[in-house]
Formats: C-alpha cells, structure tokens, sequence
C-alpha cells in the first residue's frame, strides 16, 4: 500500500480545511517544495496535491508550486482543482503532474469526462468520490447528489478508470478514524480497482488495517501535519516495502 501526502494549497502556502469548509482553515508554515524533498528522501514515491485556489476559481492557480516540486523531485504527482477543460488538463501536465485528480466531473458531465479519457487514456486519472452516507457529493462537498457510490463505481468501470480514492466526509479532518466498513465493501464488491483511502486517518494503527484489508493505497493530511504520523514512519515503511 503507497502511503501518499496530501498538499492542500492555499495562496501557495500548505493549510487544511475541516470537512471542506474554507472558513475552517489551519496553516501550516512548512515549505512545500522542501517538504516533498524530505518526504522523498524519507522513501515517500507519491503526493497528492490539492489547488484549493484552482477550486474555487475554476482553473489551476498554484501551478508554480507544482512545477518546482517536479523540478526538484522525482515524485509521482497527482494534481487536482480548477480542472475543468482540456486545456486546464494539458497546463497541469506540462507543470508536471503525473496524474488528474477529478471528482465533480465525472458524476455531472459524463460525457466531457468520456472525452478527457480518450485524451490522456484512463491510467491518468484518480477519480476522488466524496460520500455523505454512501451518496456522493460534489462541488467541494457543497451539493448532494442521489448518486449512490456504488453506480459511480460501476460507471468508472465501464469507463476503464483503475484509480479511485474515496473520502467519508464526515470523517475528513476530524481524526476520528477512517471508514474500514465502507472500504472492505469497496474492495469485495470492485476487486479490480485500485482504491485509495482518504479522510479520519488518526493512527499508524489506522494505516496498518488499511493495508490489511487491500487498499491500495491512504492518502494522509491532518494526521502528518500534526505529527500525529511521524515523518520516521515513512522511512520504516519504505524500508519494509
């Protein structure tokens, strides 16, 4: 199981929202950029970067960032907000990034996702469904859907997609712990995805049973900037894998 950061980026700067709200901000004063070399050289092969600004703005803001992280490391990158066109896919690409990370596009325009896919090919994208009780939500969490998870799931196989990270909203920021039923049910009723966890990881505890039960990877905030998971966890994990 990959253990992947997550870089939220507000103004440049690394912040945490609590379950989405951006007027529930924490800051961090770490530097991007020299944090993600010390996560690689702690044996960290993976990031997942979030432009909170792109979000709200519709188009990829924090660019520069993602640029001279791929300049000055060799981690895999995922980079998602403010991805709504071609063009906006093809700007954070040759920034870098590895990978798409895309939610609200996939469920509301299906039709404009299928053409994403025909671009770049379905390998490309990690596909974040966002849950409240098993229904999904877009939008930043803002606007419920009747879309159960699991015809977005079936919708995403038909479509190729591999990726999927999934996040209980209730749980996101709150260290409460991540939510193990939803997953085992993930991974028994859609073996083929690669399903990475996101949200109420609190523990290495927490990480070890998701390794146990087959995710493929957790995508780990809160719980690393508080130094709830040590950064020293990393480097005995790189080394046990």
């Amino acid at each position: 199981m990959q253990i992947i950061p997550s870089f939220d980026l507000m103004d440049g700067r690394l912040v945490r929202l609590r379950q989405g709200d951006f007027e529930q901000k924490t800051e961090y004063p770490n530097d991007p950029v020299a944090l993600a070399k010390e996560l690689e050289s702690a044996g960290i092969r993976r990031l997942h970067v979030v432009d909170l600004d792109g979000a709200r703005e519709g188009r990829p803001v924090n660019l520069h960032i993602l640029e001279q992280i791929a300049a000055h490391t060799r981690l895999e990158i995922d980079y998602g907000g403010g991805l709504r066109s071609i063009p906006a896919l093809r700007q954070v690409w040759d920034a870098g990034a590895h990978m798409f990370s895309v939610s609200s596009v996939a469920v509301l325009a299906p039709d404009e996702f299928s053409a994403w896919i025909e671009r770049f090919g379905p390998d490309r994208f990690l596909v974040g469904a966002d849950v409240r009780d098993r229904m999904v939500a877009v939008h930043g969490w803002r606007e419920q859907t009747n879309l159960h998870l699991f015809d977005l799931l079936r919708r995403l196989q038909n479509l190729n997609i591999k990726h999927v990270s999934v996040t209980d909203i209730a749980r996101d920021g709150e260290l409460s712990g991540p939510a193990i039923e939803l997953y085992k049910d993930i991974i028994r009723n859609f073996p083929t995805l690669s399903l990475v966890a996101s949200g109420g990881i609190s523990s290495v505890a927490d990480l070890e049973e998701l390794r146990s039960i087959g995710c493929a990877g957790a995508l780990v905030g809160k719980a690393f900037f508080e130094g709830v998971i040590p950064i020293k966890y990393f480097r005995i994990h790189a080394k046990a894998g």
